[in-house]
Formats: structure tokens, C-alpha cells, sequence
């Protein structure tokens, strides 16, 4: 039988994350820094035009983030009622029970590792040309990703505001390169003029828009992760909603912004044959004509550094999924022990630091090509993850607040949750569909249908461990989904 903890003696592992060190300001930091602002502008943009065709990216971006935020209402609801780490693990198992939650936490661990590893390619990529510039050596791609790698591993397991501290600096100075881009492209039209074409919504009735859409909800990965840092937060009640409604006004506002701008330094016209000729160069190719190159090379650097706070941020969230599963015994508890002086996740750190070396140091024997293979493709297949997570949980929230109302108004229980869910429905129907346009394969390419299985094969194991559990360990089983409750009566006995 479970143990409760006593008034007066601590719940162990409630206080195993290190508590009150975040503020909303560096949650919106770690939020943003893993939707990598300037790596979507110069990469995700340019790729939307150049594949899609279609130039109705600045609205799509405004459509999804309309309906992230519809979909946040009952996210950050169920946030108010549950500190953990685990986020969508947690709330899924909440709300459709724990063998759904338990094969949510296997797709989540698969989606963030993917993620997280990609972002190496495209370090060692995108830091190469620079510095060949400056010292004129070439390095081989993968040495710069490791030493990106051991820079990332070292802070994995340092305090949480420091890592902090150092993503409000990067990401600072990345999107102060992406508005200034974007005043000097307003600034600077081409013979079009300020046109507004591709702000209107008609711009995403054509056909193909639903490779577009889900090219714009890939842009917004990294959003839903405030709730990721909810225990190390202050006040989580009051700074995950504050944190996420911000990030998603943010990313949407300033990639529509810089979508939009990009049409009107080339013209609406002009935009997907830039795109498909410069490819992730076109913001730069357009800088250059409007700001020298002098601004271009500054820009290619924090191009560099937005794919390192990313790195961080989202090196930070698997860290955390490892320890929620770690500390309710779903994983072993090795994984739910952190670092005493910073209250950093060690195991969950180190685990995803060893995927990484494994993942950059194979894709260098094989001599695969870091950008598409591993960055493009991981990216690509990383999201897709993410969005089925997102779509769970909506229907998560439906469930938990139709048994628990728990006090919140009907606009948070049902009103808003419900369209949301419909609407994350029809986009993952809309990435199945464009799986191959999105990864930027042929039609029938096994790639295709490969990737998106393996969250299907993940899931099944996932609820076969669920029942493992159930049957073999059920004191574990009871406990999952409870997070800093759920404490075993080996801990309180230590």
C-alpha cells in the first residue's frame, strides 16, 4: 500500500528539481530558443515557398498559431492543476488513462531525441563555411557538432538559469537580426510595392495548402514545452500561461512577419523562384543587397547560434522527460535522480548526451549527409511527433475536465479544447497526407510511410509496457501520471 508523506517530512522527490528558479521571462526563453526563430526564418520559410509553391505562408503561420492558442486554453488549464515534468505524458495519462500516457511518453522520448540530435547536422553544416571564412580550414562537419556536443553536455547538467541566462542572450540577438532584416526588406520593396497578397486568407484556399500548414505548425515546435519547466518555476500556476500564450503570440507575430516581409523585398510574384534558387540562402541573398555584407556575415553567425540555443533548450526538455519517467519507475529510477548542488536531471542528461555522440559520431563513418539526412529528416519527423502529442493531449483535456471539472469554466473545459481538438485532427490528417511533400520525397518513397510508423510501433510498446506494469510492479503502475506525488515507500523509507 502507498505511503503518504508525513506533514512534516518532505516528499523526497517533490524537491528532487531544483524549485523557483525560472521566471515566466526564461521559460519564454527556453520556449523560443527551441522553436529556433532565425533557423525557421532562413530555413523553414525558404523551403515552405520553395517545395509548396504556395505563398500563403505568412497566413498560414497566423492560422496555426490561432489554433495553438485556441488549443493552450485547456493545456495550460490542466497545467494549473498538475506541476510535472512530464507534461504530455502526464496529461495524457490523466486524461485517457496510463497505458495511453505511458505510449505518449515512448513517442515523446523518440520525437525530442530526433530533435535534439538533428540539430547537430545542421550545427556543423551551417559553422563550416564560417569557419573556413575566418581561419580558411575546413573542418569536417562533425568535429564542430561534437565540440557544440561537449558544450551542450557540460551545461545539461548545470543549473537550469544558467542555461537561462545564456539562451536570453542568443535568442536576444537573434531576433534582433531577424526584425532588422524584415525593417530593411519593408523598407527596401520590389516594384510591387507593400503588397498584402499574402496575408490574405484566400492565399491558403489553393491546392497544397495542407503541406503548407503543417510546414507552418513545424515552425511552432517548442512551444508547448513551458510546461516542461513548470516545477522549476515560480508560481507555475501563473508563468506556464503567461509563458505559453507569449511564446505562441511571438513566434506566430514574428515569422508571419518575416514571411511576409521576404514577399516584399522579392515581390509575391518573385518569392518561390528565389526560394527554389537560393534556397535557405534567400534571406541572406536579400540582406546582402540591402545591408552589405558585413550585417550578412553577423547574421550567418547567429544563424549558427540559434541551432545551439535550440540545442540547449531542447537538450534541457528530453533531460526532463527522462527524469518524469524516471521518478514514477516507468523508466529505471537511475533516471529520476538529479544532480544535488543544481538539481539538474544527471541520468536524463547524460542518456541524451550519449544518443548524440552515438548519432553524430555513426553519421560520420557512414558518411551521410548531415543537413538533409539528419537535420532535415529529424526535424521533419521530430514535429510530426510533437503533433500527434499535441492532438492527444487535446483530447486529453476533454476527458480529464469531463470527469474533473476541477473549477474551470465551461470556455476552458469544452468551449475551447473541443474546436481545438477538430482542427488538430484535420492537421494531422493533412501531415499523413503530405508526409512525402513535407520530407521532400517522391511519392512512394518508403521513407514516407517508415518514419510515421515508427510512432505507431512506439506506441504499442509503449501500452504493452503499461500493462508489464499493471500486472507485474501495480504499486508503480498507480503512480503514473502523479509526478512529485508519486513517491514510493522505498523513497520515503530512505
Amino acid at each position: 500500500m502507498p505511503v503518504a508523506p508525513s506533514p512534516t517530512r518532505p516528499d523526497p522527490i517533490a524537491g528532487a528539481l531544483a524549485a523557483a528558479r525560472l521566471g515566466a521571462p526564461s521559460v519564454v526563453y527556453f520556449v523560443l530558443s527551441a522553436a529556433a526563430p532565425l533557423t525557421v526564418v532562413a530555413g523553414v520559410v525558404t523551403t515552405a515557398y520553395a517545395v509548396t509553391g504556395i505563398t500563403g505562408l505568412p497566413v498560414a503561420f497566423l492560422a496555426v498559431g490561432a489554433v495553438l492558442a485556441v488549443f493552450a486554453v485547456g493545456y495550460v488549464a490542466m497545467a494549473r492543476h498538475m506541476a510535472n515534468a512530464g507534461a504530455f505524458y502526464t496529461y495524457i495519462s490523466r486524461g485517457l488513462g496510463r497505458p495511453a500516457g505511458i505510449a505518449a511518453a515512448w513517442v515523446a522520448l523518440i520525437a525530442y531525441n530526433a530533435l535534439q540530435v538533428g540539430l547537430y547536422g545542421a550545427f556543423g553544416a551551417a559553422a563550416t563555411p564560417l569557419v573556413e571564412r575566418w581561419t580558411g580550414v575546413s573542418p569536417p562537419w562533425w568535429l564542430l557538432s561534437l565540440v557544440a556536443w561537449a558544450l551542450v553536455s557540460v551545461l545539461g547538467v548545470m543549473r537550469i538559469d544558467v542555461n537561462g541566462r545564456l539562451l536570453a542572450v542568443l535568442l536576444t540577438a537573434e531576433v534582433a537580426v531577424i526584425l532588422l532584416f524584415d525593417v530593411a526588406d519593408v523598407a527596401g520593396p520590389a516594384p510591387a510595392g507593400l503588397s498584402l497578397e499574402t496575408l490574405s486568407p484566400g492565399a491558403l484556399f489553393v491546392p497544397g495548402v495542407g503541406a503548407l500548414l503543417i510546414t507552418a505548425t513545424l515552425g511552432f515546435v517548442g512551444f508547448e514545452s513551458a510546461v516542461v519547466f513548470s516545477e522549476e518555476s515560480r508560481d507555475p500556476r501563473r508563468t506556464v500561461p503567461t509563458a505559453t500564450y507569449a511564446s505562441i503570440a511571438i513566434i506566430a507575430g514574428l515569422y508571419a512577419l518575416s514571411a511576409w516581409a521576404m514577399t516584399v523585398a522579392t515581390g509575391p510574384a518573385h518569392i518561390v523562384e528565389a526560394a527554389r534558387r537560393d534556397g535557405a540562402e534567400t534571406i541572406f541573398v536579400i540582406a546582402a543587397t540591402q545591408l552589405g555584407s558585413a550585417v550578412v556575415d553577423i547574421a550567418r553567425t547567429l544563424f549558427v547560434t540559434s541551432l545551439f540555443a535550440a540545442m540547449i533548450s531542447f537538450h534541457n526538455t528530453t533531460a526532463r522527460y527522462f527524469f518524469a519517467l524516471g521518478r514514477e519507475r516507468v523508466l529505471p529510477a537511475v533516471f529520476g535522480r538529479t544532480r544535488p548542488r543544481t538539481g539538474a536531471p544527471k541520468a536524463g542528461s547524460i542518456a541524451q548526451s550519449v544518443l548524440g555522440f552515438l548519432v553524430i559520431v555513426g553519421y560520420a563513418v557512414l558518411g551521410l549527409d548531415p543537413l538533409v539526412q539528419l537535420f532535415f529528416y529529424g526535424g521533419t519527423f521530430g514535429g510530426f511527433g510533437v503533433l500527434l502529442l499535441v492532438f492527444a493531449t487535446s483530447i486529453a483535456v476533454i476527458a480529464f475536465f469531463s470527469r474533473e471539472p476541477s473549477g474551470e469554466d465551461v470556455w476552458r473545459r469544452l468551449a475551447a479544447p473541443v474546436p481545438a481538438a477538430a482542427a488538430l485532427a484535420v492537421m494531422v490528417v493533412l501531415a499523413v497526407i503530405n508526409f512525402p511533400t513535407v520530407l521532400g520525397v517522391p511519392e512512394g518513397d518508403p521513407l514516407a510511410w517508415i518514419l510515421p510508423s515508427v510512432y505507431g510501433v512506439a506506441a504499442v510498446v509503449g501500452v504493452v509496457w503499461a500493462m508489464v506494469l499493471r500486472s507485474g510492479q501495480p504499486a508503480v503502475y498507480s503512480r503514473v501520471g502523479l509526478g512529485a506525488k508519486a513517491a514510493t515507500v522505498h523513497d520515503l523509507a530512505r
